[in-house]
């Protein structure tokens, strides 16, 4: 199960919290941020909770974004050298998404600080690729990741990596 907190526009336009803001998710990657870019078109903004690894994907039609998410994730994912056996079991946990509310300010900020990079990035390029504009932020070193890995690339790469290990100990 995956628990996508919602910002209020983004919620607004989706649906309603269905769980507590602080039920965990049973991904390997953990909970994800969402909320609405309002450019033309429309695009909805993800964010790791864990990595703060940035997705952004068309928001139009809001009815289906997070049925859209798991295919989002799958090309972030292949792109940013992730192995196919951690992709597949992913996304094979994202059969029952749940809404909740935001809870965690500093990934408010994170998320802010993309939307603006993310703008700033596609008035500067002709054609504006999602995934590509997503590859781009995910090399923004961030704050809260100077002590571990700088960028959300590497931390996301650090995640899998020593998800696995874990896991490879009782395989």
């Amino acid at each position: 199960m995956l628990v996508m907190h919602g910002t209020k526009k983004f919620l607004e336009r989706v649906g309603r919290p269905s769980v507590p803001a602080d039920t965990p998710s049973t991904t390997q990657l953990g909970s994800w941020y969402a909320t609405v870019l309002f450019w033309r078109p429309q695009v909805a903004l993800f964010v790791n909770v864990a990595t703060l690894t940035p997705l952004l994907l068309p928001f139009a039609p809001a009815t289906s974004v997070l049925a859209r998410f798991g295919v989002g994730l799958d090309q972030l994912l292949e792109h940013q050298g992730v192995s196919r056996p951690f992709i597949d079991a992913e996304l094979s946990q994202l059969g029952q998404v749940q809404l909740a509310k935001t809870c965690d300010r500093s990934l408010l900020g994170s998320m802010n600080e993309f939307a603006y990079l993310a703008d700033v990035d596609r008035h500067s390029i002709a054609v504006v690729d999602l995934v590509g504009l997503s590859l781009r932020l995910a090399e923004t070193p961030r704050g809260p990741l100077y002590r571990r890995h700088v960028t959300p690339h590497d931390e996301l790469l650090a995640r899998v990596a020593s998800t696995w290990a874990d896991q490879a100990t009782y395989f």
